[in-house]
């Protein structure tokens, strides 16, 4: 059976999908869509902690859903800008457990992480799948990833309409 490891970055998820599709993302079918007949060596999720109740709640979903959640805390600068970014952590994270994988499964569309597809793939011979809301992930990150899947569809919680 192949291996995966799934790699989420939830801040990007969470916007793209809700700038371009209105509604959630799906982790539960992401989870089966991405782990189907493979074993999962590490699944994370990487988010930011503003100390919110419904934020913890979705954290815990997360958790019961397999992943393990790393926080960073939300940032908020004198001028008013904030930071809250996980590009290094899950690239180190990528590079630290490609050795124990097949596949390396990146939830973002952030064009930073086209880099580390090309690096993974070359260097740790592992394919890279990204799953990301196809308008707002970078072309780079598409082009060095081995396999591109949009978020549409099954991968989108609809509202529910009352």
């Amino acid at each position: 059976m192949k291996k995966v490891i799934l790699l989420v970055d939830v801040q990007n998820i969470y916007y793209t999908t809700r700038h371009i599709h209105h509604c959630n993302f799906n982790y539960n079918e992401f989870w089966a869509q991405a782990t189907a007949n493979r074993q999962v060596v590490k699944a994370i999720a990487y988010a930011i902690d503003r100390g919110d109740e419904k934020q913890r709640q979705f954290q815990n979903i997360l958790r019961a859903i397999g992943f393990e959640v790393k926080l960073k805390p939300f940032i908020q600068r004198s001028d008013g800008s904030a930071k809250g970014d996980w590009d290094v952590g899950i690239t180190l994270d990528a590079i630290e457990f490609a050795k124990l994988t097949d596949t390396v499964v990146l939830a973002s569309g952030d064009g930073d992480f086209d880099l580390l597809a090309s690096r993974l793939q070359k260097n740790h011979k592992v394919s890279v799948e990204v799953y990301g809301v196809r308008e707002l992930t970078a072309a780079s990150l598409i082009e060095a990833a081995s396999k591109y899947i949009p978020i549409e569809n099954k991968l989108l919680l609809k509202p529910s309409s009352n």
